[in-house]
């Protein structure tokens, strides 16, 4: 009897461990797979799972979370024999825990090999320059490239990018050398296009204020002809009244006008330009005289307007 009680004590035991060895937990982001025998025969996902104990085991743990991987740094040749140390990142997440298991030997050891390879396969196939100035390019040509070699062992490569291309000491020398005299003819391009605008912007405006100058002259020129005409006008109407008087038998006429030609002879000596001292045989009796003859013939010319009116 007490040997049949240890057989059921040995039953349960052995029945609660198998249950504990049955009884699977896979965290959430985690799959993993089972085998039987040795074969791969089906995946668990995040969750609780029962596996048959002892004939099931547990195979590969695979991380399904998005994934991050360091690319060390390496050196590459360019295609212009150029030397330049380069590193990145790659991101990627694996998509069929089974293929990732058992289609490839150390997945991320794989997966760095591949990008390293590819790395200095794209980058040397470019030009320095292209090499610094189009990194978006390099991206997305690597992008390709290790996608497509990584889709069979069930894994989606999602991003690489170059973090930090550096060539050597002398060569960054000589490109800022190089940017440094690409700056300063830029400045003396713009600097001689500069003295250039100014230069047609004062020929413009000299021509301008030359054309307005000569437009001025020629106004003042048109007024000056006219005043002249005016003045002939008013002198010849002038001329004929004082000649009429002298037809009259007026002697005021005769000397208004000699005082008048005298006035003019004296305006004309006393305003020359090198004239310093001007000696004028000036009789004060005579002068005075035509300016009483002056105001005898306007007297007579009102007296006559007075008449006829």
């Amino acid at each position: 009897m007490e040997g049949f009680a240890t057989f059921v004590l040995f039953l349960l035991v052995l029945a609660v461990v198998l249950v504990f060895l049955g009884v699977k937990s896979v965290p959430q982001g985690m799959e993993y797979t089972v085998e039987r025998f040795g074969r791969y025969t089906r995946t668990l996902e995040p969750g609780l799972h029962f596996i048959v104990p002892v004939i099931d085991r547990l195979g590969a743990k695979m991380n399904m979370m998005e994934t991050v991987l360091d690319v060390p740094s390496q050196e590459v040749i360019t295609k212009d024999n150029a030397m330049v140390r380069v590193d990145g990142v790659v991101f990627f997440q694996v998509l069929d825990a089974a293929k990732a298991a058992y289609e490839v030997n150390q997945l991320q050891l794989a997966i760095l090999n591949l990008t390293m390879t590819n790395i200095r396969t794209v980058m040397g196939s470019m030009d320095l320059d292209e090499l610094l100035s189009q990194r978006d390019k390099i991206n997305a040509q690597l992008l390709t490239v290790v996608d497509d070699a990584t889709t069979p062992w069930g894994v989606k490569v999602t991003r690489i990018e170059i973090k930090d291309i550096s060539p050597p000491r002398d060569l960054v020398d000589a490109m800022a050398r190089q940017m440094k005299a690409e700056r300063e003819k830029r400045a003396s391009i713009l600097e001689a296009e500069g003295e250039r605008a100014a230069a047609i912007l004062r020929a413009e405006g000299e021509k301008q204020a030359a054309i307005l100058e000569a437009e001025g002259k020629r106004e003042a020129a048109w007024r000056e002809a006219e005043a002249r005409e005016r003045l002939a006008e008013a002198e010849a109407k002038a001329t004929h009244m004082v000649s009429q008087a002298i037809a009259q038998g007026d002697i005021n006429a005769i000397n208004y006008f000699v005082a008048t030609k005298y006035v003019d002879a004296l305006q004309k000596i006393a305003s020359a330009d090198n004239q310093k001292v001007v000696f004028m045989p000036l009789e004060a009796s005579g002068v005075i005289g035509a300016i009483g003859g002056i105001a005898e013939l306007a007297k007579n010319s009102l007296a006559q307007q007075a008449k006829q009116g």
